[in-house]
């Protein structure tokens, strides 16, 4: 009889079914623990130069691992660590100028240091916010990150892909030298933006 008959799953119900389990499948792929590609990896910044132009740099030497919880993201971790001597901008004589006692004091402080305290998730939005620490100076920062999928590379290494930037005040972590202009302004901006671009490859 009819009445015994099940009812066919309406278009919606089957669409939010099907975007249900891509969902879960993606959160079960992405989730796990991976070691950032340095070699495949960016970590840069920026600034203004003479109230005029912008500098751009990096850092070449660095190491930084991240447990992923995609269905909690609250549980994923980050850990960085950049060796501030690595610092390269183009120019030797603003390279040497930065890792000198004005900015990094590489001698004192050879390590910039990054630590997670909550990651938060919203589709492939992510936001985290970590103690970050330069010249012994430790600050909160909040960096969004777009997380760019997952794949495996040509040697079975499964990949993620983050692109993310927040701006900072150089100032709070004591990196304070700078020289006025005859015509106003100073030579170097308080604001600095931080870039990153990663690849991650998760762990066997």
């Amino acid at each position: 009889m009819s009445f015994f008959r099940r009812k066919p799953k309406s278009s919606t119900a089957q669409s939010n079914a099907s975007a249900a389990v891509v969902v879960a499948e993606t959160g079960s792929v992405l989730t796990g623990e991976y070691t950032i590609d340095a070699s495949h990896s960016r970590l840069g910044f920026s600034a203004r130069h003479a109230m005029v132009t912008t500098v751009r740099g990096q850092f070449l030497d660095f190491d930084g691992a991240a447990h992923v919880d995609a269905e909690n993201p609250a549980a994923s971790t980050v850990a960085l660590i950049i060796r501030a001597a690595s610092v390269r901008t183009g120019t030797a004589d603003r390279d040497g100028h930065l890792v000198s006692g004005d900015f990094f004091d590489i001698e004192n402080h050879p390590e910039i240091t990054f630590t997670s305290t909550d990651v938060w998730r919203d589709g492939t939005e992510w936001t985290i916010t970590g103690d970050l620490t330069i010249k012994g100076v430790t600050k909160s920062v909040t960096i969004p990150f777009e997380e760019n999928g997952s794949a495996q590379d040509p040697f079975g290494n499964t990949r993620v892909g983050f692109e993310g930037a927040t701006t900072i005040n150089r100032k709070d972590w004591d990196l304070t030298w700078n020289a006025a202009l005859e015509t106003g302004g100073v030579l170097v901006s308080e604001k600095i933006k931080l870039e990153f671009d990663v690849s991650a490859i998760k762990n066997a």
